[in-house]
């Protein structure tokens, strides 16, 4: 009964001292929502590049011709030893024939080419893989099995995407690092501002005989509150910016059936909130206790 009596007076108090502070409240509030929006925008940048390159990875296919001499059963039963190969996520076969189909449907005159034979092209498969970093030894697994005549893989732009890949992902990390430790660093020197103005209120409290953490868990109640408010309005500003990027996007022709696309909102808005809310509670709380430690050393 006591506990409870006491938990709600700490509540009571830090939801007072809100109100009663209202402007550093703003402040402190204001700067958990700019800081958070400029890390989860650039973050989202990053997981919206890191997926159109990971895209065009995924079309970056490896073609391997069967032998002349091989009939359509021999090349289709080989599909089943290269999909047992270790990064390959998939083969396709295409006949001569429907190779020959494809190609003719491309062209309006197909009179043109009336007196062509498919046994000019050959059986193919289509191969996807999981990892191009290892798509050079991919394709050398490839050219092993017996029955595959020719191996063609672009490892030139392989390379290109896993450089690119690299780089971006390398980039995010270390800005993203930088960003909160900024953050966090600008966060609680707002919070240390606002206790500054009640360093008197502390000190009066420890000369009547508070204890630490009576004086103490009020600070945390109110950092608790100012954290979850922060965090609540950067999550829903965020949530507009997105969707206000993702139209422009389709509107200005780059998206749907262009280059360019957004990942929906829906997708990542589950751990977008849940690292919002965690950051803002660690700031909330960790600025708040930090900023009184040496206060109550008096």
């Amino acid at each position: 009964m006591a506990r409870s009596i006491r938990t709600g007076y700490y509540v009571r108090e830090g939801v007072s001292s809100i109100f009663t502070h209202g402007f550093m409240s703003f402040a402190s509030v204001f700067i958990i929502v700019a800081c958070l929006l400029i890390m989860g925008s650039f973050s989202l940048l990053a997981v919206n590049v890191n997926s159109i390159i990971g895209e065009f990875e995924d079309e970056n296919i490896i073609l391997a011709y069967v032998q002349e001499t091989m009939t359509v059963e021999q090349a289709r039963a080989l599909e089943g030893q290269i999909e047992a190969l270790p990064n390959v996520r998939s083969a396709h076969f295409t006949s001569r024939e429907e190779a020959m189909e494809s190609f003719i449907s491309k062209y309006e005159d197909k009179s043109r080419f009336d007196n062509l034979d498919a046994s000019v092209l050959r059986h193919r498969f289509a191969i996807y893989v999981d990892d191009v970093a290892v798509m050079a030894q991919t394709q050398s697994d490839i050219s092993n099995i017996s029955g595959i005549a020719q191996v063609n893989a672009n490892l030139l732009i392989a390379r290109g995407f896993v450089i690119l890949r690299n780089v971006v992902s390398g980039v995010s990390i270390v800005l993203v690092a930088i960003l909160l430790i900024i953050s966090l660093f600008i966060m609680s020197n707002t919070i240390k501002l606002a206790t500054f103005e009640r360093r008197e209120e502390i000190a009066i409290m420890k000369m009547v005989g508070a204890t630490n953490s009576f004086i103490r868990w009020p600070f945390a109640f109110e950092g608790f509150i100012l954290g979850l408010l922060g965090s609540l309005f950067a999550f829903l500003a965020q949530w507009g910016i997105y969707i206000a990027v993702s139209e422009a996007i389709v509107n200005g022709g780059f998206g749907a059936e262009g280059f360019l696309h957004t990942i929906p909102f829906s997708h990542i808005a589950i751990p977008l909130f849940v690292v919002f809310v965690a950051i803002g509670f660690g700031v909330g709380i960790i600025g708040s206790n930090t900023a009184i430690q040496k206060y109550l050393k008096v």
